[in-house]
């Protein structure tokens, strides 16, 4: 019974490391994308930062709101 914990509890902690991997890799790209989307807009309009940083910040703060709405979802659930 004990060994089965230990499985369990181990399971459990990779899930955990797993997910905090793939939300840093999507608040990373994500980032990333609306800045040369960004980038992109502000060369055809001649606005060189505002969308670019426009943009980047809106990525940042979906990224992270939705990372924190989806851990705290997790959290009541254990």
């Amino acid at each position: 019974m004990m060994i089965t914990h230990r499985k369990n509890q181990s399971a459990l902690n990779y899930t955990g490391l797993f997910f905090l991997s793939v939300w840093g890799l999507a608040i990373v790209v994500f980032s990333f994308l609306f800045f040369l989307v960004g980038y992109w807009i502000d060369g055809k309009f001649n606005t060189e930062p505002t969308f670019m940083l426009g943009l980047f910040f809106l990525a940042l703060f979906l990224s992270i709101g939705r990372f924190y709405k989806e851990a705290w979802q997790k959290r009541k659930e254990v």
